[in-house]
This record gives structure tokens, sequence and C-alpha cells, in this order.
């Protein structure tokens, strides 16, 4: 019966299905989108270790402004002088490395690379966030100690300037006036849409072959520390903590000057971020589905008026309150359950399209789905409840008079 009404009212089926279908669409279109741009941030960020501590001058996910600026502007800098202190002082720490950031063109012949960034480390950075090496050798002991001119090339990098990765072992390049030969090439790890280390397009280099070509009055480097095994990221803070207040030095009444960042920090911060525009995908999207609640009640009504002399004909040859109630409240979620369909129809088509935009796959979750079909029954219950309640307490005789 609810296919024959969608059939011989087609037009004002589809005007008071859209309400519902926007609304659906606004809705699981919303959720999918952050749900699955909050998951690859999330997995970027994941990358740089779960039980890694990030000493820095700012904290992360801290607000903007003059005031916020000029009170951490004067922290020192991390300095690659601090991490032998920390290493002998923090026993829970199992790795403690130095890494800066800096950039240059990288020349071959008569091709070149503009604006490449460098990753300057210490030895134990390979430790903190593991390095795979898809051609040639990752930097030795000796490349460290001595800072030798070897460096390591992403494969991005690599595919750019020689073609074929495998090329580019053993090639000397020029960077910063500089010959440097090529001992490795990094596996190829993808596209770094936000956050994590950006290994495909960057050269990895020791820190002490490094400090002598980047000026590091102006460079910002990050003292990674990595806890041991089954140790409490907020034992390690505090251990931390301790040890650099000593190396620098500060009183009991100094506020400390530097800061401690770790991921579970970043994932509060990214969740309080999404939460919000959630709320805000949920307002827009109650409208509509306000707005299509009552074009669905109106055809209830119409409907109900329409067979009343079919509900009259039921009740006359013994159909119950129950039976005519439940008739029409199916009939109203099934209506509601078209809308939602075709709103989440709409919503593949949307995630295909960002997912290629993007860069990263937009999904639809099963709990989304779920969600939306949750959503369009209580829609559809709400919506039909009067009419239904209204043709269920027909009187018989009354109803088959009616014209």
């Amino acid at each position: 019966m609810a296919l024959q009404e969608l059939r011989v009212n087609k037009l004002r089926t589809f005007l008071s299905l859209f309400g519902i279908t926007i609304g659906i669409f606004c809705i699981i279109g919303v959720l999918s989108t952050i749900s699955s741009l909050k998951y690859n941030i999330q997995q970027s960020v994941s990358s740089l270790g779960a039980n890694t501590i990030y000493v820095q001058k700012t904290p992360w996910g801290e607000e903007s402004g003059p005031n916020t600026w000029w009170k951490y502007a004067n922290r020192p800098n991390p300095k690659y002088e601090e991490v032998r202190l920390i290493r002998d002082r923090v026993q829970s720490a199992s790795a403690v490395a130095f890494i800066t950031f800096s950039g240059s063109s990288v020349e071959y012949g008569a091709d070149q690379l503009n604006n490449v960034t460098w990753y300057a480390v210490t030895e134990q950075y390979a430790d903190i966030q593991p390095i795979d090496i898809a051609y040639g050798r990752y930097l030795s002991a000796n490349d460290f100690q001595q800072g030798s001119n070897a460096i390591i090339l992403g494969y991005a990098n690599a595919e750019k300037l020689f073609g074929l990765p495998e090329r580019a072992v053993g090639k000397e390049v020029t960077i910063k006036n500089r010959k440097v030969t090529i001992v490795g090439v990094m596996k190829k790890y993808g596209q770094s849409n936000f956050g994590g280390w950006d290994f495909d397009n960057i050269l990895l280099v020791s820190y002490n072959f490094a400090r002598f070509l980047i000026n590091q009055k102006y460079t910002e480097g990050i003292i990674l520390v990595k806890g041991r095994e089954n140790q409490p990221v907020e034992a390690l803070k505090e251990e931390l903590t301790g040890a650099l207040r000593s190396i620098r030095r500060l009183s009991p009444t100094q506020d400390d000057n530097f800061a401690l960042n770790e991921i579970s920090g970043a994932n509060d911060f990214l969740d309080t971020i999404f939460g919000t525009i959630n709320v805000g995908g949920w307002a827009i999207a109650a409208l509509s589905l306000i707005v299509g609640a009552f074009g669905v009640a109106n055809i209830m009504f119409v409907t109900v008026r329409e067979r009343t002399n079919q509900i009259g004909l039921k009740k006359a040859i013994g159909a119950k309150k129950s039976y005519i109630l439940t008739e029409f409240l199916l009939e109203s979620a099934f209506l509601c359950i078209i809308g939602g369909l075709i709103g989440i129809l709409l919503v593949f088509i949307l995630t295909q399209i960002l997912s290629s935009v993007f860069g990263f796959a937009v999904f639809i979750s099963v709990a989304n789905l779920a969600l939306a079909l949750g959503i369009c029954i209580l829609l559809g219950i709400l919506s039909g409840i009067i009419p239904a309640s209204i043709a269920a307490k027909m009187d018989p005789v009354v109803a088959i008079r009616t014209k």
C-alpha cells in the first residue's frame, strides 16, 4: 500500500520526503566526513609515537594570541647538548633523540629539486621513529659520530630526481654547495595529509653533519624522549620535568620554560574540535529533519483521509485498533526509510568525490548507517503517530459513510 501511494502521488511524495533526504544527507555526510578526517589525522598523529614525549617551547593545542606568543617567544629552544644530560638523568627513558628542520635545493647534474625539507637527527631517532629502507642502508653509527656527508633520501624525492628510486643509491648530489652521498632511499610511506612525518619528500641527515650548514640560532629543535615498555607516560613526564628543571637550573618559584607534548594531548584537542563541528552539523540537519517530519506527517494525514472508507471496512470485519495503528506507523516509517536511503546514496556519491579530492578514503561507517536507519524509523513513528491514532480511533460506521 505504501508503494502504491508512492506511485500514485509521485510529486507529493517527493516533496514530502525531500526534507528527510536532505536531513539524512546532512547528518550522515557530516558525520562520515568528520569521522574519516578524524581517523586519518589520528592515524598520522599516532605515527609520532604513543609513548613519546616531545620537548618543545610551545605546548600543542594552545590558543593563539599576542599574550600567548610573548609568553613562549622568550623560552629557550631545546638544545642538542641537553640530549645527553636527559639520557643520563631520566631512567624511565629508553631512547632520547634530537631533530631539527631545515631546507635547501638538491642538485644532481642539470637536475634540481627546490625547497627540500631536511630532517637532521641524532642516532637514537630511529629507535623512536623506525625508518624503513627500500634501497641501500640507513646511517651508520660512524655517520652519526663523525658527521659524514651521507644522507637518506625520501622515496618521492628519489623518484623525482632519478626516475627509478633504486638508481639514487651511491649517487653524489649537492646541497648548500656541499657534495653528499646518498646511501639509502626510504620506502614509500604514502602521503602524510595531517601531521606525522612526511618521509617521502625529505632528506634525512645526521645532526652532526647538518649543524655546520644551518643557522642553529634561528632553527628550533625538538627533543624526543621515548619511555620504556609498560612505562606510564605520566611517570615519564614527571621524571622528565624534574630533569629539565635541573638541567636549566630553574628555581622552585620559577615556571617551566619548556613544554612536554604527548599524543594523547593532541587527540584530546582533536576530539574537542571535531565535537564542535559535529554539533554544527547536527544543528543544520535537525532543521531539515523537522521540515521533513512535518512533510511526512502531512502525507499521513492526507492518506488517512483518503482511506477512511477502507479503515471503516477493516474495523467492521474485526480489525483491532492496534492493527490500524501499526499499519499506518509502518507506512510512515517506510516512507522515512526511503527518504533516508536516498540521502545515504547521495552521501555515498559525496564520499567518492571527497576521497578523490582529499587523497584519503572517506567512508560511511556501520555505526553511521545504523544511526541513519534509527533516525528514519524514529522520525517515521513520530510523524505518523497522530494520524495513525486518529485512524485507529475511528468509528467504523462513521468511517464507512465518509465520502
